[in-house]
């Protein structure tokens, strides 16, 4: 395709019309308002795992096809997958759109939200497709919470036909720029053998010691970690009894850095820390990867600018407490789309004082000022794909 240069500024009629088509966006994103809003709510009221997202991403799906988008589920060979697509145009949208939701917190990161936003952004921008000369995809990804569905889709070709994708998530106030950690996500298991604790204690090989020996390591090398390592886990099985020396203890722990250069040598690191457990114990060592690696984020600038003034036209305010601000760190499979597609992730904030993936955040993704972010975050992402389109296609 015929691209300007990045950052290169569009002719005044391509402004002109754009500022029109933005009106009739956001007039059809009013009026799907309340179908937005159903729907944002019925996935928040029953939340799914990842890669079991069934009754939610038939949801999604099919409020794209009641407004006249053609949905193919499965998609790649993922039951929870789906691509939605309209129109056809040689410029092509992605809104990519999640809805698993956490063990035991439902949708304390907002998923419900996110799913409702890339639905409503791209309903909008299809009322002005034709015009602009863009194809309108939605495409539905599973298990983003540590699943890495957007992974499993590249691998299988998805996003490489897109031009330009986009989503935006929810955070406690409005942040434009991600910046995620690159991680990694990994289920740790020691096997030991099961003695009886008071009788035959050196019978025994005590896994949950070689996780406690593990831990302490970690705690010890997080002294000479820089600032922007991250290393954290919770053990999900310790033993049955306390009179059993535990045969097999596990857990799921994750390690993140700034790059993904960075998080291959921090790797190493840890691994020698769950080596020492199985050293010291005796106990046997598995390491497993939960997914592949989520990347760090390459934001396209000049979309996120487009993005920032449109946030501000719809009176969104980035003036905001830096601590507040720092969900926008969070790792995200997004990370490895924008690598191959120019991309943007905002944070849209929902207000209160919980944070994402406490259970009172929860509560913040549903509600009144829940709504009026997802409206506006529709809008800011339509309005900005029809400014990329008009400036690129």
């Amino acid at each position: 395709m015929n691209r300007p240069a990045p950052g290169a500024a569009p002719d005044t009629e391509e402004v002109a019309a754009t500022e029109a088509h933005k009106a009739r966006v956001q007039t059809r994103i009013g009026q799907v308002a309340p179908r937005l809003v159903e729907l944002s709510n019925s996935l928040h009221d029953d939340p799914e795992l990842g890669w079991q997202e069934f009754r939610s991403s038939a949801a999604v799906a099919g409020v794209l096809t009641e407004h006249g988008f053609t949905v193919e589920q499965p998609y790649l060979g993922l039951e929870t997958a789906f691509r939605a697509t309209f129109g056809s145009g040689e410029f092509t949208i992605g809104f990519l759109a999640e809805y698993d939701a956490l063990p035991g917190l439902g949708h304390a990161c907002g998923h419900n939200l996110i799913a409702a936003m890339s639905v409503g952004g791209a309903i909008g921008l299809a009322e002005v497709a034709a015009e602009l000369g863009i194809t309108v995809e939605v495409i539905g990804t599973p298990a983003e919470e540590g699943g890495g569905g957007k992974i499993e889709l590249l691998d299988r070709g998805a996003f490489t036909e897109l031009d330009f994708a986009l989503m935006a998530h929810p955070a406690p106030v409005d942040v434009a720029e991600a910046e995620p950690f690159a991680v990694t996500h990994w289920h740790v298991e020691y096997t030991g053998r099961a003695a009886h604790a008071a009788a035959y204690p050196e019978r025994g090989i005590n896994a949950n010691d070689a996780f406690l020996v593990a831990q302490v390591a970690l705690g010890l090398l997080r002294q000479q970690l820089p600032k922007t390592a991250r290393v954290h886990g919770v053990m999900t099985n310790g033993g049955e009894a306390p009179n059993a020396i535990p045969a097999k203890t596990e857990g799921r722990w994750y390690v993140r850095a700034e790059t993904m250069e960075e998080l291959l040598a921090l790797e190493q690191k840890v691994t020698n820390c769950f080596e020492a457990g199985a050293l010291a114990t005796g106990a046997e060592l598995s390491i497993t990867p939960e997914s592949r690696r989520y990347s760090e984020m390459r934001t396209d600038e000049d979309a996120l600018d487009a993005y920032r003034a449109n946030a501000v036209a719809l009176g969104r305010d980035f003036d905001v407490d830096p601590v507040a601000a720092t969900m926008n760190r969070a790792s995200t499979d997004m990370g490895n789309v924008s690598q191959i597609v120019d991309a943007i992730h905002p944070y849209i904030g929902v207000g209160g004082e919980a944070s994402n993936h406490q259970a009172a955040f929860a509560e913040s993704c549903v509600g009144d000022l829940a709504e009026h972010a997802l409206i506006d975050g529709a809008t800011a992402l339509a309005w900005t794909a029809a400014d990329v389109s008009v400036q690129r296609a």
